[in-house]
């Protein structure tokens, strides 16, 4: 254990880091526990934190501007080569998904087709968690060849620690596949800068996970500048110049206290409408269309890219009344034919809320512009504070529309209405993929203490949640540790 200090590492961890030593005591503790750690072996340690989604949300996938915050908090993974034919995970965050603390699985499992592999690590429910570590291998596989990874994989140990809530919408399942993917990448010698790494982890999460996300946070998770919101333009993912939030704001997350799960299917049928909106649409302005079968479509779209977001509020007026309120799936398919997007699928016997559903994106879009051009002004005076939390407040009201709201989110936002610019709260709206989980809150940094109150008395109300999230941390981090 004692090789698990700050500066066993290459290079020394810096005391700055938040959350470090911590860290290192835990996963001391979870080598001293695992038969399969070898402490005279060299590892790679990796750090990703999680984030707080300030604007942008689900519009990711219809090409929005998003503006993601990272975090302080953070999963830490130590990765470690070995030759035990068998891959072994072992997380303190697994119980509170209700998960094995120990995760098994033959080497040979994970070198496949990755449809088996995932079906393989979902048949056990309490290893799906371990999905999120574990399907790294094929998909590294994939990406460098069976062959490659075989010769410099024979077995594979990682410990896993965090304290990036888990099921509260601040990217938990998005932190480990990072953090993992970049410790085991490392492991095996092989190169993978930080946008190619957050593509990868995003298709853990698609192949492996089964969960239709965006790529927003994956990129803020690898990408991240401490204090600063990641500019993310998801076309399909274009960093731009990162925001340095002004001094005087910050940024806080409070727990609703209600689980969020990307795999939902409420967040699954909002980005299925989204699509089937984007299809009528095209029919609208005449754009070119073809069936590619299994219910996809190509679309042939010099005007606005194949990205709803970029549909002007005005152009959306004028098709606005034309695109159906409500479709169920099979009517949907037998005029038109399927969507563009490849990880959702419509289904024949479900009803979908389109127009809403379409006009989420193309408002959202509109209002992340707007707040990153008045952010980027300065925010220096009351009225252009009071505008940037109106406008999250909208974010808020048209992720309810879209039925991705819940009693607890809506409770928080509305206590942070209550208590107004004069306590120095300007804004609040739900994150991520909606359904629960953290509502983020924009506020004067020296209102701390009033967040922590509506925190406080929300516990209360509900009986549970209220933790305040705050601080900043930079994205992945990875370091080495020598073998004694």
């Amino acid at each position: 254990m004692t090789r698990f200090t700050r500066s066993s590492f290459d290079p020394p961890l810096a005391s700055d880091v938040p959350g470090v030593d911590a860290a290192l005591g835990a996963l001391a503790g979870r080598a001293a526990q695992s038969a399969s750690f070898d402490s005279g072996r060299p590892a790679v340690l990796a750090r990703a934190p999680g984030r707080l989604d300030v604007m942008g949300g689900i519009a990711d996938y219809s090409g929005s501007l998003v503006l993601e915050w990272p975090l302080a908090c953070a999963t830490w993974v130590l990765a470690q080569t070995n030759d035990s034919g068998r891959v072994v995970v072992m997380s303190d965050a697994a119980g509170q998904v209700g998960g094995a603390e120990r995760v098994v699985v033959e080497l040979d499992a994970l070198l496949g087709d990755a449809s088996v592999v995932r079906e393989k690590l979902q048949e056990d429910g309490t290893r799906a968690w371990a999905a999120y570590a574990l399907g790294v291998v094929p998909i590294l596989a994939e990406r460098f060849g069976i062959g490659a990874v075989r010769a410099r994989l024979r077995g594979l140990t990682l410990l896993v620690t965090s304290d990036v809530p888990v099921g509260k919408g601040v990217s938990s399942s998005s932190a480990l596949e990072v953090a993992a993917l970049a410790a085991v990448a490392r492991s095996l010698d092989v190169k993978l800068e930080p946008v190619e790494l957050a593509h990868l982890a995003q298709r853990v999460e698609h192949r492996i996970v089964g969960a239709p996300c965006g790529i927003m946070d994956q990129m803020t998770v690898a990408c991240g500048i401490a204090d600063h919101l990641v500019a993310l333009l998801c076309q399909p993912a274009q960093l731009e110049a990162p925001i340095r939030l002004p001094a005087t704001l910050a940024v806080f997350g409070i727990d609703s206290g209600v689980r969020h799960e990307v795999k939902g299917a409420d967040y699954g049928s909002v980005r299925t409408a989204a699509f089937m909106g984007a299809r009528v649409l095209a029919d609208f302005a005449r754009l070119g269309v073809r069936e590619v079968g299994d219910g996809r479509v190509a679309i042939d779209d010099p005007r606005w890219h194949g990205f709803l977001a970029n549909v002007s509020v005005e152009e959306w007026r004028s098709f606005e009344a034309r695109v159906p309120e409500v479709m169920r799936g099979d009517a949907f398919l037998a005029r038109y034919g399927g969507i563009t997007d490849d990880v959702t699928r419509v289904d024949p016997t479900r009803t979908y809320a389109v127009r809403v559903s379409t006009a989420h994106p193309i408002f959202e879009g509109a209002r992340v512009r707007a707040f990153r051009e008045v952010l980027m002004a300065g925010a220096t005076d009351e009225d252009s504070r009071r505008r940037l939390g109106a406008w999250m407040f909208e974010s808020h009201a048209s992720y309810g529309a879209c039925g991705l709201g819940s009693s607890g989110t809506d409770r928080l936002v509305a206590m942070a209405r209550d208590a107004g610019v004069e306590r120095g709260i300007y804004g609040a709206k739900i994150t991520g993929g909606g359904c629960g989980g953290t509502v983020a809150v924009l506020a004067r940094a020296d209102a701390e203490g009033d967040v922590r109150r509506i925190g406080r008395e929300y516990a209360d109300w509900a009986g549970c949640g209220g933790g305040v999230l705050s601080g900043s941390s930079d994205g992945l981090r990875v370091w080495g540790l020598a073998g004694s």
